[in-house]
C-alpha cells in the first residue's frame, strides 16, 4: 500500500474551506492524505497559505520539490521561495502577479467538490453563510429569524455536510470565500457578503478567485442591505459558468501525476 500524500492545511479554528482540502486531494490523487508540516509536504492546495509555503521552503530541499496546486495569497509575500517550489496552478491572477510567476491556469480546488458529493437536490432556500469569525455576531441569527426564507449555514460543522447544505440552496449569500466557491462548484447562484473584520486583508482572496474564473464580482453586499435584495437575488445558470468549467478542467489537468495512485502503480 502506498504512503499517504503529504498535504498541509490550516488546522486552527474549524473552517470548512481548509477542511475540504484533504477530501479533494484524496479524491483527485486516489490516495490517502496526511497532514504534514510546510517543509515536508508533497503538495499545498486550498487556502490563502502562500506565506506558509514560503515559511517552509525558503531553502531548497533534497528530492522532489513541493507542488502548489490552487493555493493563493492573502496579501503580498516575499518571493524568495518561488524557485524552491513547483507551481502547477494558483488560485487566481492576483496571486500569480504577486509572486512574479507564470502558470498555465487558475482555480481553487474547492471547485471540484461537486465531483465528490455528486448531485444534490436543489431546494428553494437562501443560504446565509458567515465567515467563522462572524458566527458570534447576533445580527446574523436575527436576520434569519426575521426572514424565514433564510437558512443560517454554520461553517464550523462537518465539512461535507456544510457543502451539502450549500449545494441544496437556491441561492447563497456568503462572506466565506469557500461558501461562494462550493456554490460555484454546484452551479448555485451566489452573492458576496461583506467580509469586513474577518482579518486584516479580507478582500484580496475574493478578487483573486473571481478573476481566475472571469467572474465580474461587484462590491460586497452589506448584511443590513440583504432584506431589500432577497426578492431579486438571481437564480438559474451562472453567467460565468464557462470560467468555472475551465478552472475545473485546469485543476484536473494540472494535478501532479507523480502524486496519483495510478502513477505509483506504473513506477
Amino acid at each position: 500500500m502506498s504512503e499517504p500524500v503529504k498535504l498541509y492545511w490550516w488546522a486552527g479554528k474549524p473552517n470548512f474551506g481548509d477542511a475540504i482540502s484533504r477530501a479533494i486531494v484524496a479524491h483527485v490523487s486516489g490516495r490517502e492524505v496526511a497532514w504534514a508540516k510546510p517543509g515536508a509536504v508533497d503538495v499545498f492546495a486550498i487556502g490563502s497559505i502562500m506565506h506558509v509555503v514560503r515559511r517552509g521552503n525558503k531553502d531548497p530541499r533534497d528530492g522532489a520539490r513541493p507542488v502548489v496546486w490552487g493555493s493563493g495569497c492573502m496579501k503580498p509575500v516575499n518571493t524568495d521561495f518561488v524557485a524552491n517550489v513547483d507551481f502547477a496552478l494558483v488560485r487566481g491572477p492576483i496571486t500569480e502577479s504577486l509572486l512574479g510567476i507564470e502558470v498555465p491556469g487558475y482555480g481553487d480546488p474547492g471547485l471540484l467538490m461537486a465531483e465528490i458529493l455528486g448531485e444534490v437536490p436543489r431546494g428553494d432556500r437562501i443560504g446565509l453563510i458567515p465567515h467563522y469569525a462572524q458566527m458570534g455576531d447576533p445580527a446574523f441569527r436575527a436576520m434569519v429569524e426575521a426572514h424565514p426564507v433564510l437558512d443560517l449555514i454554520d461553517v464550523r460543522g462537518d465539512a461535507l455536510e456544510v457543502c451539502r447544505q450549500i449545494a441544496g440552496c437556491a441561492h447563497v449569500v456568503s462572506s466565506s470565500l469557500h461558501g461562494l466557491i462550493v456554490a460555484d462548484s454546484f452551479g448555485v447562484p451566489n452573492t458576496w457578503l461583506s467580509p469586513e473584520g474577518i482579518h486584516a486583508a479580507p478582500k484580496l482572496k475574493f478578487l483573486d478567485y473571481a478573476a481566475g474564473i472571469e467572474r465580474a464580482l461587484p462590491r460586497p453586499l452589506a448584511l443590513a442591505d440583504l432584506p431589500g435584495r432577497l426578492a431579486s437575488l438571481p437564480q438559474g445558470d451562472l453567467p460565468y459558468a464557462e470560467g468555472v468549467a475551465r478552472s475545473k478542467a485546469d485543476l484536473r489537468a494540472s494535478f501532479p501525476a507523480r502524486l496519483t495512485a495510478s502513477e505509483e502503480v506504473t513506477q
